[in-house]
């Protein structure tokens, strides 16, 4: 792996406790990022700290992010040419770790964290190629199995971008990590897996008759 292949380690991105759970390289940041349908959108808002959930997706080096053109931090992002500071979370789980102890409990799991300024994307190419990004994020191939925005729908929607430099992963992964003290006791122990369950497609009662379910769903 070269150096262009990971992110260069930060004051903000070292963790300050199990740094070894720390990954910087980018197939690690951006699997974890394309597996997720949802992020933290973290920020200042009148001296407050504000932490939104959104539907976000990846490109490239570039996170994306929409609401509406009144959104507080969307108006905040365009206001002014410095940006928004933020701070975008995004967290997999994987299992629990259930202990003997209650201190040894934990969650088998896998974040990123993305530093950075978020700025308001102006350009319509740039705008609606995010905006079919997140349509794909939600379910790979539903963009061009969709009607893309119109102008006025274009009009009524803001996007923001997050480019990727101050990055950071961070995975913890394996069996529970109980002390000898108490391997003995009479409690079970172990990890219970977690994973997304998606059920059978529910169409809309208003589906024109004899349109099936598209396979990029029953895929899934």
């Amino acid at each position: 792996m070269t150096a262009t292949d990971s992110y260069e380690p930060t004051a903000l991105t070292v963790p300050t406790r199990s740094r070894d759970r720390a990954r910087y390289d980018h197939e690690t940041v951006h699997s974890i990022l394309d597996e997720a349908y949802i992020c933290h959108l973290g920020f200042i808002r009148d001296g407050a700290p504000v932490v939104l959930p959104t539907l976000f997706a990846r490109v490239g080096e570039s996170l994306y992010m929409h609401g509406s053109t009144g959104s507080r931090p969307l108006l905040a992002a365009g206001r002014t040419d410095p940006g928004l500071p933020v701070c975008v979370t995004v967290t997999l789980v994987d299992g629990l770790v259930l202990a003997r102890s209650a201190f040894h409990h934990s969650l088998n799991y896998r974040s990123v964290v993305v530093h950075g300024t978020a700025h308001q994307v102006t350009d319509e190419a740039e705008c609606r190629t995010a905006l079919a990004a997140m349509v794909d994020a939600v379910a790979p191939g539903r963009a061009a199995d969709s009607r893309p925005p119109t102008a006025r729908e274009l009009a009524a929607t803001s996007v923001i971008r997050v480019d990727l430099a101050e990055v950071s992963a961070k995975i913890r992964s394996g069996p529970v990590n109980d002390g000898a003290e108490d391997l003995d006791l009479p409690h079970w122990a172990g990890v219970v897996p977690v994973a997304p369950v998606y059920g059978t497609p529910v169409p809309a009662a208003d589906l024109t008759p004899g349109i099936a379910v598209p396979d990029y769903l029953t895929a899934l």
